[in-house]
């Protein structure tokens, strides 16, 4: 909820000799092809050689083989545009046949996605992104490609978001899993030998605490650990003799409904939950936040619609004990799934959605007393393996108690902004990959209270999708009058996006 090789260069002479390439010095004319040496140039026609031999490349019968090849050839060019131009119709002679509905060619083209160059960590620039003032972008992590910008947000800018939060009223983080999604889940038909061998990591025929803990990311909402596995393995009597670890014979007698129904009936304590964050709130466009996007547009120089047209800035409050354990802010894009924020235009029937998330924008808007650091448990590491962070009793994505672990963390400032890339490039200027060294989390909340607002970036990987739902956005924005903004546009694009993953 994937480092590029490095590739030498050539050297000196090898780039003068692929510039400038060897060209075969021609024949003189009136020299045959084939005279050799000793050769005589008398007027004597029986000395006359043939310009080939009888079975050569330019034989007679080599020549009849071209021919009918060609003639092959063209014959099938000649069909095959006479087939596209009947498939297609000619709307000027057949003024009552049906149009055809427009293909992807007819979908707007949308240009490449920017990205900003890290050069090395630590990297320094110089942008200016209000005007008379000039801020400083500072590269943290390659991977992710994570920046850091000290006082991008003013104090009272700060104060007056918080206080904006507060005004319109505050609800609990969504976490648990809805309805529909476990009416999806239901839908999806994988036997449990199927299920077995994609737990089973190391392909040893067991299944260790490990391996179920690496792919079991949100439970109920709750944040599950060795214990939790062990208590509901002995609640549902799937591990007989107690050692944690299941065999396929003991995973495929169990019933996995009594597992969904342990999860259900099983209530966790807000500590244990994979989020403890007492309130969150979308701020509706306009005011301050017009301020901000122009901001965030200037940094990120991604064009305005996609900015424009991403989720509200939202606000979240933890208090002290508050933490959200490691996660990414978005999803891959398989064939079962789609982005939620598409999902309005895209007129597709998938069983799941999941947020696309291009970027991530996160204010601190207080300074912390204790604790609240944004970690990075593998920022820069040389390769990337999920069942690697979970190592004995260290379970890096654990941000309660394992948050001193992690590679990097950056510390709450009043006013600063830190931003990321959660997909890597496709090598074409679009969406490729999530990038899994983006995975972050909130460390505890030790003394006071942590505010933040976070500023996610849509823009789903296929690039026909999104270029649908920017005209669909744009067309109702017209609609609704030159200065108006779509919100209850957006506020359906969104409703159902998930914060967790």
């Amino acid at each position: 909820m994937a480092a590029a090789a490095t590739v030498p260069r050539p050297g000196a002479g090898e780039a003068v000799e692929a510039a400038s390439p060897q060209w075969a010095t021609p024949e003189p004319r009136g020299v045959a092809v084939g005279a050799g040496p000793g050769d005589d140039d008398g007027d004597d026609d029986s000395t006359v050689r043939p310009l080939c031999k009888p079975r050569g490349i330019c034989s007679r019968a080599y020549f009849l083989v071209l021919m009918v090849f060609v003639h092959l050839y063209l014959g099938n060019v000649l069909a095959l545009l006479l087939f596209v131009h009947y498939s297609n119709g000619d709307e000027s002679t057949e003024p009552g046949a049906p149009r055809r509905p427009p293909g992807p060619l007819s979908v707007p083209t949308l240009g490449p996605l920017t990205r900003l160059e890290g050069i090395k960590v630590g990297y320094e620039r110089k942008a200016q992104l209000v005007n008379g003032k000039e801020h400083i972008i500072r590269t943290l992590s390659l991977k992710p490609l994570l920046f850091e910008i000290p006082g991008f947000l003013s104090d009272e800018e700060c104060r007056l978001i918080i206080h904006l939060a507060q005004m319109k009223g505050l609800q609990r983080s969504q976490i648990l899993p809805t309805e529909e999604y476990e009416d999806a889940m239901s839908t999806v038909q994988v036997s449990q030998l199927d299920l077995f061998q994609l737990l089973d990591q190391n392909h040893d025929g067991l299944l260790q605490l490990r391996e179920v803990l690496a792919q079991t990311r949100l439970g109920n909402g709750r944040w599950m650990t060795p214990e939790n596995i062990q208590e509901m393995y002995s609640a549902i009597k799937a591990d007989p003799n107690g050692d944690g670890v299941l065999s396929l014979q003991e995973f495929s007698s169990m019933d996995l409904r009594d597992f969904h129904m342990y999860m259900r009936s099983h209530k966790a304590e807000s500590s244990e939950l994979v989020r403890n964050s007492t309130p969150h709130v979308a701020l509706p466009g306009g005011g301050s936040q017009v301020a901000i996007f122009l901001r965030v547009l200037r940094l990120t120089r991604l064009s305005p619609e996609i900015v424009e047209f991403s989720e509200p800035l939202q606000v979240v409050r933890y208090g002290e004990g508050g933490h959200y354990h490691a996660h990414v802010d978005s999803g891959p894009v398989y064939p079962e799934t789609i982005c939620s924020h598409t999902k309005l235009v895209a007129n597709e029937s998938v069983p799941f959605e999941t947020s696309c998330r291009y970027m991530t924008v996160l204010f601190y808007l207080n300074n912390v007393t204790g604790g609240g650091e944004t970690v990075f448990p593998v920022a820069d590491n040389r390769t990337y393996d999920e069942m690697s962070l979970i190592q004995d009793d260290v379970d890096l994505r654990d941000t309660r108690r394992h948050c001193d672990k992690g590679n990097l963390r950056v510390k709450p400032r009043q006013g600063k902004a830190v931003f990321w890339y959660n997909y890597l490039p496709d090598g074409q200027g679009w969406v490729g990959d999530v990038d899994d060294y983006s995975l972050h989390g909130g460390c505890l909340v030790t003394r006071g209270t942590k505010w933040i607002a976070n500023n996610w970036i849509n823009v789903d990987p296929s690039r026909a999708r999104q270029a649908l739902f920017q005209e669909e956005m744009a067309r109702l924005s017209r609609e609704g009058g030159a200065d108006s903004q779509p919100e209850w546009a957006l506020d359906r694009a969104y409703r159902n996006a998930r914060v967790e993953l």
